[in-house]
Protein backbone atom coordinates (compact mmCIF):
# COMPACT_ATOMS: atom_id res chain seq x y z
CA UNK A 1 0.00 0.00 0.00
CA UNK A 2 2.88 2.38 0.80
CA UNK A 3 4.43 1.83 -2.62
CA UNK A 4 1.06 2.43 -4.30
CA UNK A 5 0.63 5.77 -2.52
CA UNK A 6 4.14 6.76 -3.53
CA UNK A 7 3.53 5.81 -7.18
CA UNK A 8 0.33 7.89 -7.24
CA UNK A 9 2.18 10.83 -5.68
CA UNK A 10 5.01 10.56 -8.21
CA UNK A 11 2.51 10.52 -11.07
CA UNK A 12 0.69 13.58 -9.70
CA UNK A 13 3.89 15.56 -9.14
CA UNK A 14 5.17 14.57 -12.59
CA UNK A 15 1.94 15.80 -14.17
CA UNK A 16 2.29 19.13 -12.34
CA UNK A 17 5.90 19.37 -13.47
CA UNK A 18 4.85 18.71 -17.11
CA UNK A 19 2.19 21.39 -16.89
CA UNK A 20 4.77 23.87 -15.68
CA UNK A 21 7.07 22.90 -18.52
CA UNK A 22 4.27 23.43 -21.03
CA UNK A 23 3.54 26.92 -19.68
CA UNK A 24 7.19 27.87 -19.68
CA UNK A 25 8.23 26.50 -23.07
CA UNK A 26 5.30 25.00 -24.92
CA UNK A 27 5.78 21.51 -26.35
CA UNK A 28 9.56 21.66 -26.08
CA UNK A 29 9.25 22.80 -22.47
CA UNK A 30 6.94 19.89 -21.71
CA UNK A 31 9.41 17.42 -23.25
CA UNK A 32 12.28 18.85 -21.24
CA UNK A 33 10.14 18.79 -18.09
CA UNK A 34 9.24 15.15 -18.78
CA UNK A 35 12.91 14.21 -19.07
CA UNK A 36 13.75 16.09 -15.87
CA UNK A 37 10.78 14.52 -14.05
CA UNK A 38 11.86 11.03 -15.15
CA UNK A 39 15.34 11.64 -13.76
CA UNK A 40 13.86 13.08 -10.56
CA UNK A 41 11.66 10.03 -10.09
CA UNK A 42 14.69 7.75 -10.31
CA UNK A 43 16.70 10.03 -8.03
CA UNK A 44 13.87 10.41 -5.52
CA UNK A 45 13.38 6.65 -5.30
CA UNK A 46 17.03 5.79 -4.71
CA UNK A 47 18.80 8.86 -3.35
CA UNK A 48 16.38 11.46 -2.00
CA UNK A 49 16.89 10.23 1.58
CA UNK A 50 20.64 10.82 1.34
CA UNK A 51 20.03 14.23 -0.23
CA UNK A 52 17.72 15.29 2.62
CA UNK A 53 20.23 14.14 5.23
CA UNK A 54 22.95 16.17 3.48
CA UNK A 55 20.68 19.24 3.35
CA UNK A 56 20.45 19.17 7.13
CA UNK A 57 24.09 18.35 7.78
CA UNK A 58 23.20 15.04 9.42
CA UNK A 59 26.16 12.96 10.59
CA UNK A 60 25.87 9.20 11.03
CA UNK A 61 26.67 7.90 14.51
CA UNK A 62 27.24 4.38 15.81
CA UNK A 63 27.57 2.46 19.04
CA UNK A 64 31.00 3.97 19.66
CA UNK A 65 30.22 7.64 18.99
CA UNK A 66 26.70 7.71 20.51
CA UNK A 67 26.21 4.48 22.49
CA UNK A 68 23.13 5.50 24.49
CA UNK A 69 21.27 6.93 21.53
CA UNK A 70 22.02 3.97 19.27
CA UNK A 71 21.08 1.50 22.02
CA UNK A 72 17.73 3.27 22.49
CA UNK A 73 16.98 3.18 18.75
CA UNK A 74 17.92 -0.52 18.60
CA UNK A 75 15.70 -1.39 21.58
CA UNK A 76 12.70 0.49 20.19
CA UNK A 77 13.22 -0.95 16.70
CA UNK A 78 13.13 -4.45 18.18
CA UNK A 79 9.93 -3.61 20.06
CA UNK A 80 8.43 -2.34 16.81
CA UNK A 81 9.55 -5.47 14.92
CA UNK A 82 11.72 -3.36 12.62
CA UNK A 83 15.23 -3.77 11.27
CA UNK A 84 17.78 -1.46 12.87
CA UNK A 85 17.80 1.88 11.01
CA UNK A 86 20.87 4.05 10.60
CA UNK A 87 21.12 6.80 13.20
CA UNK A 88 22.09 10.39 12.42
CA UNK A 89 22.66 13.50 14.51
CA UNK A 90 22.13 17.05 13.20
CA UNK A 91 24.23 19.74 14.87
CA UNK A 92 21.22 22.01 15.34
CA UNK A 93 20.14 23.67 18.58
CA UNK A 94 16.43 23.42 17.77
CA UNK A 95 14.96 20.19 19.20
CA UNK A 96 13.51 18.17 16.31
CA UNK A 97 13.73 14.87 14.43
CA UNK A 98 12.72 13.12 11.24
CA UNK A 99 12.96 9.70 9.58
CA UNK A 100 13.76 8.89 5.98
CA UNK A 101 14.46 5.95 3.66
CA UNK A 102 12.75 4.10 0.84
CA UNK A 103 11.79 1.09 3.01
CA UNK A 104 12.35 -0.28 6.54
CA UNK A 105 15.48 -2.12 5.36
CA UNK A 106 17.01 1.13 4.07
CA UNK A 107 15.91 3.68 6.64
CA UNK A 108 17.38 6.27 8.94
CA UNK A 109 16.37 8.24 12.02
CA UNK A 110 17.87 11.72 12.44
CA UNK A 111 17.68 13.76 15.63
CA UNK A 112 19.11 17.17 16.43
CA UNK A 113 21.66 17.85 19.12
CA UNK A 114 19.13 20.23 20.65
CA UNK A 115 16.60 17.40 20.97
CA UNK A 116 19.03 15.29 22.97
CA UNK A 117 19.81 18.20 25.27
CA UNK A 118 16.22 19.33 25.85
CA UNK A 119 14.37 16.06 26.42
CA UNK A 120 14.48 13.43 29.12
CA UNK A 121 15.33 9.88 28.08
CA UNK A 122 11.67 8.94 28.24
CA UNK A 123 10.59 11.86 26.05
CA UNK A 124 13.36 11.11 23.57
CA UNK A 125 12.19 7.49 23.44
CA UNK A 126 8.70 8.74 22.55
CA UNK A 127 10.09 10.85 19.68
CA UNK A 128 12.20 8.01 18.30
CA UNK A 129 9.23 5.64 18.53
CA UNK A 130 7.18 8.15 16.51
CA UNK A 131 9.84 8.23 13.78
CA UNK A 132 10.04 4.44 13.77
CA UNK A 133 6.27 4.38 13.26
CA UNK A 134 6.77 6.40 10.06
CA UNK A 135 9.31 3.81 8.92
CA UNK A 136 7.03 0.92 9.85
CA UNK A 137 4.19 2.30 7.74
CA UNK A 138 6.52 3.24 4.87
CA UNK A 139 5.66 6.93 5.17
CA UNK A 140 9.30 7.91 4.83
CA UNK A 141 9.58 7.32 1.08
CA UNK A 142 6.34 9.20 0.48
CA UNK A 143 7.45 12.17 2.58
CA UNK A 144 10.95 12.30 1.10
CA UNK A 145 9.69 12.11 -2.49
CA UNK A 146 7.24 14.90 -1.71
CA UNK A 147 10.07 17.06 -0.35
CA UNK A 148 12.18 16.47 -3.47
CA UNK A 149 9.40 17.36 -5.90
CA UNK A 150 8.07 20.28 -3.87
CA UNK A 151 11.53 21.83 -3.78
CA UNK A 152 11.99 21.37 -7.53
CA UNK A 153 8.54 22.79 -8.30
CA UNK A 154 9.19 25.87 -6.19
CA UNK A 155 12.56 26.35 -7.86
CA UNK A 156 11.00 26.02 -11.31
CA UNK A 157 8.32 28.54 -10.38
CA UNK A 158 11.02 31.03 -9.39
CA UNK A 159 12.82 30.27 -12.64
CA UNK A 160 9.66 31.38 -14.48
CA UNK A 161 10.60 34.97 -13.58
CA UNK A 162 13.27 34.87 -16.27
CA UNK A 163 10.60 34.16 -18.90
CA UNK A 164 8.17 36.87 -17.89
CA UNK A 165 6.40 38.63 -20.73
CA UNK A 166 7.32 36.21 -23.49
CA UNK A 167 4.30 36.53 -25.79
CA UNK A 168 5.17 33.31 -27.63
CA UNK A 169 4.72 31.31 -24.46
CA UNK A 170 1.21 30.16 -23.51
CA UNK A 171 -0.36 32.55 -21.03
CA UNK A 172 2.24 35.31 -21.30
CA UNK A 173 2.79 37.39 -18.16
CA UNK A 174 -0.52 36.30 -16.64
CA UNK A 175 0.43 32.65 -17.14
CA UNK A 176 3.80 33.29 -15.50
CA UNK A 177 2.22 34.93 -12.47
CA UNK A 178 -0.32 32.14 -12.16
CA UNK A 179 2.48 29.58 -12.43
CA UNK A 180 4.56 31.28 -9.75
CA UNK A 181 1.62 31.35 -7.33
CA UNK A 182 -0.35 28.20 -8.04
CA UNK A 183 2.39 25.61 -8.62
CA UNK A 184 4.11 26.01 -5.22
CA UNK A 185 0.66 26.26 -3.63
CA UNK A 186 -0.38 22.95 -5.17
CA UNK A 187 2.85 21.32 -4.00
CA UNK A 188 2.30 22.75 -0.52
CA UNK A 189 -1.24 21.40 -0.38
CA UNK A 190 0.06 17.93 -1.24
CA UNK A 191 2.64 18.20 1.54
CA UNK A 192 -0.03 19.36 3.98
CA UNK A 193 -2.44 16.56 3.14
CA UNK A 194 0.22 13.87 3.41
CA UNK A 195 1.85 15.10 6.60
CA UNK A 196 -1.27 15.95 8.61
CA UNK A 197 -2.89 12.58 8.05
CA UNK A 198 0.26 10.59 8.78
CA UNK A 199 1.34 12.45 11.93
CA UNK A 200 -1.68 11.35 13.97
CA UNK A 201 -1.16 7.73 12.93
CA UNK A 202 2.57 7.88 13.69
CA UNK A 203 1.79 9.35 17.11
CA UNK A 204 -0.55 6.45 17.85
CA UNK A 205 1.78 3.71 16.62
CA UNK A 206 4.79 5.38 18.23
CA UNK A 207 2.99 5.45 21.58
CA UNK A 208 2.31 1.73 21.21
CA UNK A 209 5.96 1.02 20.38
CA UNK A 210 7.35 2.82 23.42
CA UNK A 211 4.38 1.79 25.58
CA UNK A 212 3.84 5.24 27.10
CA UNK A 213 1.73 7.79 25.14
CA UNK A 214 2.49 10.54 27.65
CA UNK A 215 6.23 10.38 26.92
CA UNK A 216 5.55 11.51 23.36
CA UNK A 217 2.90 14.01 24.50
CA UNK A 218 5.36 15.70 26.84
CA UNK A 219 8.03 15.70 24.11
CA UNK A 220 5.70 17.36 21.58
CA UNK A 221 4.87 20.16 24.01
CA UNK A 222 8.55 20.82 24.68
CA UNK A 223 9.63 20.64 21.04
CA UNK A 224 6.97 23.08 19.87
CA UNK A 225 7.94 25.58 22.54
CA UNK A 226 11.60 25.47 21.56
CA UNK A 227 10.91 25.39 17.80
CA UNK A 228 9.08 28.72 18.00
CA UNK A 229 12.11 30.38 19.61
CA UNK A 230 15.15 28.64 18.10
CA UNK A 231 16.07 28.88 14.43
CA UNK A 232 16.72 25.81 12.32
CA UNK A 233 18.79 27.40 9.56
CA UNK A 234 19.01 24.28 7.40
CA UNK A 235 15.22 23.90 7.46
CA UNK A 236 14.73 27.59 6.67
CA UNK A 237 16.97 27.13 3.61
CA UNK A 238 15.04 24.01 2.58
CA UNK A 239 11.39 24.67 3.55
CA UNK A 240 10.17 21.85 1.27
CA UNK A 241 11.48 19.37 3.87
CA UNK A 242 9.57 20.92 6.80
CA UNK A 243 6.77 18.33 6.67
CA UNK A 244 9.26 15.53 7.43
CA UNK A 245 9.99 16.78 10.96
CA UNK A 246 7.98 15.73 13.99
CA UNK A 247 7.19 19.42 14.66
CA UNK A 248 7.29 22.17 12.03
CA UNK A 249 10.89 23.49 12.19
CA UNK A 250 9.93 26.81 10.55
CA UNK A 251 8.78 29.68 12.72
CA UNK A 252 4.97 29.75 12.73
CA UNK A 253 4.68 33.51 12.24
CA UNK A 254 6.46 33.30 8.88
CA UNK A 255 4.02 30.87 7.34
CA UNK A 256 0.27 30.77 6.81
CA UNK A 257 -1.27 28.42 9.37
CA UNK A 258 -4.04 27.62 6.85
CA UNK A 259 -1.50 25.63 4.87
CA UNK A 260 0.53 24.30 7.79
CA UNK A 261 2.12 20.94 7.09
CA UNK A 262 1.55 19.68 10.64
CA UNK A 263 -1.64 19.17 12.63
CA UNK A 264 -2.19 21.31 15.70
CA UNK A 265 0.15 20.15 18.45
CA UNK A 266 -2.47 20.58 21.17
CA UNK A 267 -4.78 18.24 19.27
CA UNK A 268 -1.99 15.67 18.93
CA UNK A 269 -1.28 15.87 22.65
CA UNK A 270 -4.98 15.48 23.45
CA UNK A 271 -5.18 12.38 21.25
CA UNK A 272 -2.19 10.85 23.01
CA UNK A 273 -3.57 11.73 26.43
CA UNK A 274 -6.84 10.03 25.46
CA UNK A 275 -4.90 6.78 25.07
CA UNK A 276 -4.31 6.83 28.86
CA UNK A 277 -7.55 8.21 30.38
CA UNK A 278 -7.16 9.87 33.76
CA UNK A 279 -3.38 10.14 33.56
CA UNK A 280 -1.99 13.68 34.07
CA UNK A 281 0.26 15.06 31.35
CA UNK A 282 3.77 14.83 32.82
CA UNK A 283 6.32 17.61 32.66
CA UNK A 284 9.08 15.13 33.52
CA UNK A 285 8.52 11.45 32.83
CA UNK A 286 9.67 8.54 34.96
CA UNK A 287 10.09 5.07 33.53
CA UNK A 288 11.94 1.79 33.49
CA UNK A 289 14.12 2.92 30.59
CA UNK A 290 17.73 2.09 31.52
CA UNK A 291 19.46 5.07 33.03
CA UNK A 292 22.73 6.54 31.81
CA UNK A 293 25.83 4.71 32.94
CA UNK A 294 27.74 6.15 35.92
CA UNK A 295 30.33 8.60 34.71
CA UNK A 296 28.36 9.58 31.60
CA UNK A 297 26.60 12.24 33.64
CA UNK A 298 29.79 14.31 33.69
CA UNK A 299 29.63 14.83 29.92
CA UNK A 300 25.86 14.68 29.41
CA UNK A 301 23.78 11.64 28.52
CA UNK A 302 23.99 12.21 24.75
CA UNK A 303 27.57 13.41 24.32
Amino acid sequence: MGYMRTAILMAAMTALFLGMGMLLGGTNGALIAFAVAALMNVFAWWNSDKAVLRMHGAREVDARSAPDLVAMVRDLAERGDLPMPKVYVMETDQPNAFATGRNPENSAVAVTRGLMRALSREELAGVIAHELAHIKHRDTLLMTVTATFAGAISMLANFALFFGGNRDRPGGMIGTLALMILAPLAAGLVQMAISRSREYEADRIGAEICGQPLWLAAALAKIEGFAQRIDNNAAERNPATAHMFIINPLHAHRHDRLFATHPNTANRIAALKAMTPGAPLPTTARSSVPRVRPGAAKRGPWS
